[in-house]
């Protein structure tokens, strides 16, 4: 099948799209460095064109509330129209395990936009919600940092890799349209403050974690199992330790 994958330059998409090809799939990677901008429209209707799904794993460039929520509603507005005159058969969307339990965080406020709009818009859907990834551990320590120190709340996480994430992306682009949320998930619970410190110990990161249950987490406190998956998540493989020993 013909699977376009909007932001498919960014850290998910080029897995996927690797994953997607060596299945024998026809993945094409759209993204502005590709001349595809869902915000304008410009390049959507010519890559779209006889393709049977369409995959969104873009990511808004600003974190900003009122930014992130004009880039989601804005692109996934462009894009569902253009998926619909194009005759798309399925569309995907990545998301976030816990976006409907932190409405004070607006990224996560974005995300729920953005799965409305999709469920709203007539086409066959299917919207993947995982939790966060490794590789962001790094990033979540660094936003969370004040002279020296990071400071971070011990709310329970499932972090999974991003090779394990663009999988489950790619299960989805490939089967039938689930009409709903599946969510996935690694394969171990750590707490938020112990998982950052794991990651900042193995990196010779000489930042010392402490637990405040009072940091807040993108902008707001989460609560002991906000950012966990519900029942029958699927479970990823790939163990932090496993990832950690990777090159």
């Amino acid at each position: 099948m013909v699977v376009v994958v909007i932001g498919g330059t960014g850290l998910i998409g080029r897995n996927l799209v690797t994953r997607l090809a060596a299945q024998g799939h026809d993945a094409v990677p759209a993204a502005p460095s590709t001349g595809v901008n869902t915000l304008t429209g410009e390049g959507l209707k010519e890559v779209l064109q006889g393709a049977d799904v369409v995959v969104d794993v873009s990511n808004s460039p600003s974190f900003a509330d009122d930014d992130v929520m004009a880039f989601f509603r804005t692109s996934t507005t462009t894009l569902a129209g253009a998926a619909a005159e194009a005759g798309i058969g399925h569309y995907v969307a990545l998301s976030v395990v816990g976006t409907d339990r932190q409405p004070g965080v607006g990224y996560f406020r974005a995300k729920v936009a953005q799965e409305e709009l999709i469920a709203r818009s007539g086409l066959p859907f299917s919207i993947v919600r995982a939790t966060q990834f490794f590789e962001f551990a790094g990033g979540i320590a660094d936003g969370s940092t004040a002279d020296g120190v990071v400071r971070l709340p011990g709310a329970g996480v499932q972090p999974m890799a991003a090779a394990d994430v663009a999988a489950a992306v790619g299960r989805a682009a490939t089967g039938a349209p689930a009409g709903g949320v599946t969510e996935v998930a690694g394969p171990e619970v750590f707490g938020l403050d112990e998982w950052v410190r794991t990651v900042l110990t193995a990196r010779s990161d000489p930042r010392p974690v402490v637990t405040d249950p009072q940091a807040p987490y993108f902008g707001a406190v989460p609560g002991p199992e906000d950012l966990l998956p519900g029942p029958g998540a699927q479970l990823a493989e790939t163990t932090l330790a496993e990832w950690l020993a990777r090159p």
